[in-house]
């Protein structure tokens, strides 16, 4: 199957208040986001045409703004109806959602403070993340060189662009050398998350998680451990370190985009797709998609 840049795409963004053509939904190169990284972002999932937990995300883009200096030029309410109309517009039925606020190109310089504020949401068809391939036997994960910064160096709570800095270059890494993905320590050597996704360890038959002080405390990390709670798992978060990965009988990570994916290989460790890893995934499907069966 052809797989059309994005840049190519067909359809319209909504962008500033109102629907532009695909193609036209342009920013000048010397703007601020890309220069400096004044840019904040969020993924979402639609199923059957609806949003999962879009206020949650909503709730998050704006303290991600707030956290960035950005006064957000919109209400919660219009960006959420932004949202709705753009998924509507283009008929999307399962896909992505991609809103994106960032500083414009009024000054040139560390200092924006008369810069305007560009607010754009993007929606695509998208299936799934990962191939059934991959979820059957388990994506894999190669340990980066690069760490997550502790929190007092850089924002780590917002989903800020230049976070994914080294997101990229250790995913780059990774694929270079036959893996999937990448899983990133922290600043203290712990254990953190994939790229771009939340890890949970099974021990024992109890869920082990890290704590999220220097990464995100992802929204659908929050929805797995409520979901396997209320299953009578007993989910732990604390400090885990690398030499405990081997401890583990089966491991997966979370988020919108890769929702509940199972881990087969972290660098030579190998882990089966196991019973809980699948039960979570199926229960986590069965709450964001109400026509979701379960085939597997």
């Amino acid at each position: 199957m052809e797989i059309i840049p994005f840049d190519k795409r067909i359809g319209f963004i909504w962008y500033n208040g109102e629907f532009v053509e695909w193609q036209n939904a342009t920013t000048h190169v010397l703007n601020h986001g890309l220069h400096y990284g004044s840019c904040v972002f969020e993924g979402l999932r639609v199923y059957g045409e609806k949003i999962y937990k879009l206020e949650k995300h909503t709730d998050r883009l704006f303290f991600s703004a707030q956290r960035m200096g950005i006064d957000v030029p919109y209400s919660k309410d219009e960006i959420n109806r932004a949202h709705e109309e753009t998924i509507k517009k283009m008929n999307i039925k399962y896909g992505y959602v991609r809103p994106v606020i960032w500083r414009g190109s009024e000054m040139m310089a560390i200092s924006a403070q008369k810069n305007k504020i560009n607010v754009a949401v993007a929606t695509w068809e998208w299936p799934s993340y990962f191939t059934k391939e991959d979820r059957l036997k388990g994506i894999s994960l190669q340990t980066a060189v690069w760490k997550r910064p502790p929190p007092d160096c850089i924002p780590t709570d917002t989903k800020a662009a230049g976070l994914y800095m080294i997101c990229t270059l250790s995913k780059h890494e990774a694929e270079k050398n036959g893996y999937t993905d990448a899983l990133m320590l922290d600043y203290k050597g712990r254990v953190s998350e994939s790229t771009g996704s939340n890890i949970f360890l099974v021990i024992n038959g109890e869920i082990h998680t890290p704590v999220p002080d220097c990464f995100l405390n992802g929204i659908t990390r929050q929805a797995v451990i409520e979901i396997a709670k209320n299953e009578g798992i007993n989910v732990i978060e604390r400090d885990i370190y690398p030499d405990e990965i081997s401890k583990a009988e089966e491991i997966f990570l979370t988020g919108s985009a890769v929702e509940v994916t199972p881990v087969g290989k972290i660098d030579n460790q190998n882990f089966k797709v196991g019973n809980i890893t699948t039960k979570i995934s199926s229960l986590y499907m069965k709450e964001v998609d109400p026509n979701y069966e379960d085939n597997d």
